[in-house]
């Protein structure tokens, strides 16, 4: 009896040994299965990350160089003054008169079939959420309602601190929202889990409602009635994409006018006066600070709060017009800062004014000795006779530069009446602001954290700076806070904490890269200022997704983007691997393989990790790298009839030229007219010394205008340069256009290679 009772203990033990031993083997294989999908997840994130910083850049290189075509044109006439005033960025901030002119809504009829939403002010929360309802169902808002509501908004605005100050006493909590970029379900579902703004319910949106996704316009006009609605309960901070040039690359602009073909124009003017006007940022009990990017190691919340934001037309570029010869070697001597009038961009870390970082105070210092308005102020002048001055020095410079250039020189205008000086000063005479006021906006919209202590230039934006933990600390104690609240950056999960969970990143954007790439979240502050965060996924379709699906989802989506750019830059990839084919084998290593591709895409990606998904034959451990490229082009050449060489021009360039057609196309109208072909035009040929007549430009206009209309969309556009792209990659060097010298006087149009 007593010998089966301790068999059946024997064997009870061995079971339950066996069953600690696979339960030890199953926890292991599993924590090495999530391992390995976070691994992956980790990678798919950094490419995602990658080619869209990679993008940003490209819209700073792209901006730059109009820039400086159009701070070294010379116009010749009052209509290319406009034009320059125009294209790509504004000089001044819009006047009372033009931001009256483009809210001229009362005009407007709105037709008896319209059956969209309508709006009367002063807005009531039914309207607000009619509002809500109405865009749910995909129905559009009148141009008519839409101007009135941005109207209003703009005077509510104006009347706003730049840093708002708001109390958890009058409400129960508050909530913030990160970036929205665009995509209304994110918007409508924060609404329907959170609550619809009340009294009791208040919001906070931290900045980059508009851009990437197709329904910026929709989103704009909920959180604008909202505002109205309830003014003390509902702010809004200004982001880096509520900018008029960020909007050109990134969709705002063309969904306008898309939208709104009639009224887009006038739609697009008052935007960019009332995004002037949005708060820099909002302060929670005094002890939380709410902004978009970042702080850096110069910023100054007591000269953010004065400074008058609403000059602050765009972060891209601080703005200025080159001095005259006397004025740049009186500065030269004064303080040495070279012979150039203009500062560098503070995009670029290559600059002689940005030798290690934007926030020393050499930069600032550069930039003051190059500012337009630097006019010695020894003597105290009259503000009629200042601006006379000033326009007389910038002439006399234009003038010099049409000289050099080998241009005609123009007769000497009369100085203007008295009557037309005091209409100019009132354009001209605008306050602009300082360098350091610019740089103190840029840095709090621009900036994001970094691990490391320190500050320094944030080279992979191509604005602001990166902060670490000790930046942070010096800020909270200097002004007494608790921590900050940011955006600005996307994040697997919506949320992240950093710097000791003194910093805490909000992105309300889900899916952002793909279905599935990343969770939204927003984040309660209740009396006690303890963050509260809440995820969503606003896609029904991720819920029922495993997350190996989802992960290999989103891999394949990212894989297929980087794909894209390798085959881009196949040209460039070639150059690159026949360098470490010196015996022109056609292998090469894989550790060759990876530093190639990145010397040309400069993408900082684990390469080596991403091989198995990006090449999958090899030949002795080596890789046959022609092969290789040809099968990144079949994929994109069984989709199109074109050429590889020129396929992969197009793929490479597309945002850009995008980006170029709207630059030129400066007053939105969806088509670029002879008028500013012409005006474009003469800014590349002065730039590149090229001396073209006005007919040899309406006939390369005209070749380019396929159906002949009488102006060139963007079609048109890329089909002129695919089609000279085409004929310089089949025909010989001497068929392409060249850069030729300015004693040649002959022309061509496209048709002629």
């Amino acid at each position: 009896m007593g010998s089966g009772t301790s068999t059946q203990h024997h064997f009870a033990f061995q079971n339950a040994e066996k069953a600690f031993r696979a339960a030890a083997l199953i926890q292991r294989w599993y924590r090495r299965y999530v391992a390995r999908l976070e691994m992956r997840r980790r990678c798919t994130w950094s490419i995602f990350q990658s080619i869209e910083y990679a993008g940003q850049q490209d819209q700073v290189k792209l901006h730059n160089f109009f820039s400086y075509l159009v701070d070294h044109f010379t116009p010749s006439s009052h209509n290319e003054r406009d034009f320059l005033n125009r294209i790509f960025t504004e000089e001044r901030s819009p006047q009372a008169s033009e931001t009256q002119n483009c809210g001229d809504y009362d005009s407007i009829e709105v037709p008896d079939s319209y059956t969209g939403p309508r709006l009367s002010f002063p807005l009531l929360p039914d309207h607000a959420t009619a509002l809500v309802e109405a865009f749910r169902r995909k129905q559009r808002l009148h141009a008519r309602y839409v101007l009135n509501l941005l109207h209003e908004a703009r005077k509510h605005l104006v009347q706003l601190p730049n840093i708002n100050q708001v109390s958890t006493c009058y409400s129960e909590e508050i909530t913030v929202c990160g970036d929205l970029h665009g995509q209304l379900d994110d918007l409508i579902f924060i609404f329907y889990k959170n609550g619809l703004p009340s009294p009791e319910r208040a919001y906070v949106f931290n900045g980059d409602f508009v851009d990437r996704g197709k329904d910026s316009v929709e989103i704009l006009m909920v959180l604008f009635a909202f505002m109205l609605v309830y003014p003390k309960e509902f702010h809004l901070n200004r982001g880096n994409h509520e900018d008029h040039i960020v909007n050109l690359r990134y969709g705002f602009t063309k969904e306008v006018m898309h939208k709104y073909k009639i009224h887009g124009k006038k739609i697009l003017k008052l935007l960019q006066d009332v995004f002037c006007w949005l708060p820099l940022a909002t302060l929670v009990d005094e002890k939380v600070l709410i902004l978009h990017g970042g702080v850096s190691d110069r910023t100054d919340l007591e000269l953010l709060a004065k400074l008058d934001r609403h000059k602050i037309v765009s972060t891209m570029r601080y703005k200025t017009r080159k001095e005259n010869k006397k004025q740049a070697e009186e500065k030269g001597n004064a303080n040495q800062t070279g012979s150039a009038g203009r500062p560098s961009p503070w995009f670029l870390p290559q600059s002689r004014s940005l030798p290690s970082s934007p926030l020393r105070p050499s930069t600032h210092k550069a930039h003051r000795a190059g500012r337009s308005s630097s006019v010695p102020c020894g003597v105290p002048l009259d503000p009629k006779e200042l601006s006379r001055r000033v326009r007389r020095s910038v002439d006399l410079e234009l003038e010099r530069c049409r000289q050099q250039a080998g241009f005609p020189a123009i007769k000497e205008k009369e100085e203007p009446s008295s009557s037309e000086s005091e209409v100019d000063s009132d354009a001209e005479e605008q306050p602009q602001p300082t360098p350091e006021e610019w740089r103190q906006v840029v840095d709090i919209l621009w900036s994001d954290p970094m691990a490391q202590e320190g500050c320094r230039a944030n080279t992979v934006r191509g604005g602001g700076c990166y902060f670490g933990p000790n930046v942070t600390e010096r800020l909270l104690q200097k002004y007494h806070l608790q921590f900050l609240i940011r955006s600005h950056e996307c994040k697997p999960e919506g949320y992240e904490f950093c710097h000791s969970r003194k910093v805490l990143t909000i992105f309300s954007a889900s899916n952002y890269y793909e279905v599935g790439s990343n969770r939204g979240a927003y984040v309660k502050l209740g009396p006690e200022l303890t963050p509260h965060i809440m995820q969503f996924q606003a896609n029904k379709a991720t819920h029922t997704l495993t997350m190996r699906q989802r992960i290999s989802r989103v891999e394949e989506s990212a894989l297929r983007a980087l794909r894209e750019k390798l085959f881009a830059h196949s040209s460039d990839i070639l150059v690159e691997f026949k360098k470490h084919d010196k015996d022109e084998t056609g292998l090469i290593a894989l550790s060759d393989w990876a530093a190639a591709v990145e010397s040309v895409l400069h993408l900082g990606l684990p390469w080596r990790m991403l091989r198995p998904q990006l090449v999958s034959s090899l030949t002795d451990n080596k890789l046959a790298y022609k092969s290789w490229l040809e099968n990144l082009a079949k994929e994109k050449l069984s989709q199109q009839n074109i050429q590889s060489s020129l396929l992969e021009t197009l793929y490479r360039n597309r945002s850009n030229l995008e980006t170029i057609f709207r630059i030129i196309d400066s007053d939105h109208s969806g088509s670029i007219s002879l008028d500013e072909f012409r005006h474009t035009w003469k800014l590349f040929s002065s730039h590149m010394n090229i001396d073209i007549t006005d007919d040899c430009i309406c006939d390369l206009a005209r070749s380019i205008d396929f159906n002949k209309d009488g102006h060139i969309d963007i079609n048109e556009f890329l089909e002129a340069f695919r089609l000279v792209e085409q004929s310089c990659s089949g025909g010989d060097v001497s068929d392409c256009p060249q850069v030729t010298n300015s004693s040649n006087r002959d022309c061509s149009s496209p048709g002629a290679h």
